[in-house]
């Protein structure tokens, strides 16, 4: 996940793979996504269409992931997610598979975008609730394919130790470590559930101040859910936290593997390792603070 493959991907690039690959809609207006994401560079196309090109090598096996898994979870959701419409060949000097897929409505979630931040949570942990439920015969086990989230948090306890000790005199170390212990100290031990994989605040789109759609599945798999709990802390707090943990009817040590999810994340970013988007910093301290005040 270093971005060293990463290629330029621009508007006259998307102009010239549709142009030869899909005719049809070469008269379409193409326009970049405000907010578009990291793993993938994302672009309207028309009024009706999103384009999302992986932005290196270590993305490319989500958009086949996508198109096959999510027209398949759909059903069974009580909120949209993405629609795949067709699948984009390598070409053009842009080395990989590419998705069109349907536009879906709707702002990234803010703060200031939502009427009650409990209901908000609330239909979150619905949503995940039916995600957890799904068959999950065939699917994919968690893996480097999903940057492991819903594997064994263990995983990253490399680079969670080398975060320490680069902001060692910055955080409270004897807290840290403790609360990563306890996430370590468990497992899941029940059968794999599917996982979003990257529940975020960007990911969750909000129209009239209500949740009313779940985006970009490119870390799906099964595995863990508590991976998938992070938001807990990077947008919840008090009485929407308490709501959302209540909701979700998960056991004391699945959170505590949450809030180590929650903490290795925040630390990396924190400690400018490798791969880390550095404009999440000052969000990601923020974080950290929540998890260790939380513990």
């Amino acid at each position: 996940m270093t971005g060293t493959d990463q290629v330029n991907i621009d508007v006259s690039l998307v102009r010239k793979l549709i142009a030869t690959q899909f005719p049809d809609w070469a008269g379409l207006e193409i326009k970049p996504v405000e907010h578009g994401g990291w793993d993938n560079r994302s672009f309207h196309l028309g009024d009706h269409m999103l384009l999302r090109l992986p932005s290196a090598q270590c993305y490319v096996a989500q958009v086949t992931k996508e198109q096959y898994w999510l027209p398949k979870l759909a059903p069974d959701l009580p909120l949209p997610i993405p629609v795949p419409l067709a699948i984009g060949n390598p070409g053009e000097g842009y080395p990989w598979h590419w998705s069109v897929n349907q536009w879906i409505n709707g702002n990234a979630a803010t703060i200031e975008s939502i009427d009650n931040m409990t209901e908000f949570a609330i239909s979150l942990a619905a949503f995940l609730t039916a995600l957890h439920k799904i068959d999950t015969t065939g699917g994919p086990i968690a893996g480097e394919h999903n940057f492991h989230r819903g594997s064994r948090l263990a995983t990253y306890d490399d680079e969670t130790q080398q975060a320490i000790a680069i902001l060692g005199n910055e955080i409270d170390v004897q807290a840290v470590k403790a609360l990563w212990k306890e996430a370590l100290s468990t497992t899941w031990q029940f059968q794999p559930v599917w996982v979003h994989g990257d529940v975020a605040a960007g990911n969750l789109l909000v129209e009239k101040g209500k949740l009313t759609a779940v985006i970009d599945f490119g870390q799906l798999g099964i595995g863990d859910p508590a991976c998938d709990l992070v938001i807990a802390w990077t947008m919840f707090k008090g009485e929407s936290r308490l709501a959302f943990k209540a909701a979700l009817l998960l056991d004391n040590a699945t959170w505590a593997r949450a809030r180590g999810w929650a903490l290795w994340k925040a630390l990396i970013v924190c400690a400018g390792l490798n791969g880390t988007n550095p404009q999440n910093i000052e969000i990601s301290w923020k974080v950290l603070n929540e998890v260790v005040a939380d513990f």
